[in-house]
């Protein structure tokens, strides 16, 4: 099994690759267009701010070879806002994988970002096989996916909102299951082992 990771400067790739190495994949660091067509399954990490990021992927000229990949891939948080249609985050056009758009927490009474753990709600996917109803997981992030057709998971942080997405080949998170203990491991290994 050839997982690959995309390297495009994302701030959460090492923490990614070390929660692989624990369920025993030794996962490939590249932004290489071949080594990511030859890969049975892709991780699309993301920390960072969505503007940036974008402008990176374009650079490395990976936005248009992401949205034609034909393998599962997974986005986790700013890598799954990456694949919506739009981000609030510095006005910016996305891959438009998922049609959800992704706006921005807005609460007076309500911390944002929103940091540490939290349930995910109403799972319907074989992403999810093996948890339990109302699993927690771990999340740092401003900016949610809204729900829509793509939705497959929820969370409730000031109001609710995509907590997962998937379309097709395409899966994304917005939580960090590499910080999200042996939830987080059940779920990378449900993308390497049943998606």
């Amino acid at each position: 099994m050839k997982v690959a990771i995309i390297d495009y400067n994302a701030g959460n790739i090492k923490s990614v690759e070390f929660a692989l190495n624990r369920i025993g994949i030794q996962p490939l660091l590249t932004n290489n267009s071949d080594e990511l067509l030859s890969a049975d399954k892709i991780i699309f990490p993301g920390v960072g701010e969505a503007s940036t990021a974008m402008n990176f992927l374009k650079h490395l000229k990976l936005d248009e070879q992401i949205k034609e990949l034909k393998q599962p891939v997974l986005g986790i948080c700013l890598g799954m806002q990456l694949m919506c249609s739009y981000s609030e985050e510095g006005s910016t056009e996305c891959l438009g994988i998922f049609p959800q758009k992704v706006k921005r927490f807005n609460s007076a009474e309500f911390k944002v970002p929103q940091i540490g753990w939290n349930q995910i709600l109403n799972l319907n996917n074989p992403l999810f096989s093996g948890l339990t109803p109302e699993s927690y997981v771990y999340y740092v992030h401003g900016f949610y996916a809204e729900l829509g057709s793509s939705t497959i998971a929820e969370t409730n942080y000031i109001l609710n909102y995509s907590a997962a997405l998937n379309k097709g080949n395409f899966y994304g998170v917005q939580f960090h299951p590499e910080k999200s203990g042996s939830i987080g491991e059940i779920i990378l290994q449900n993308f390497i082992e049943r998606i």
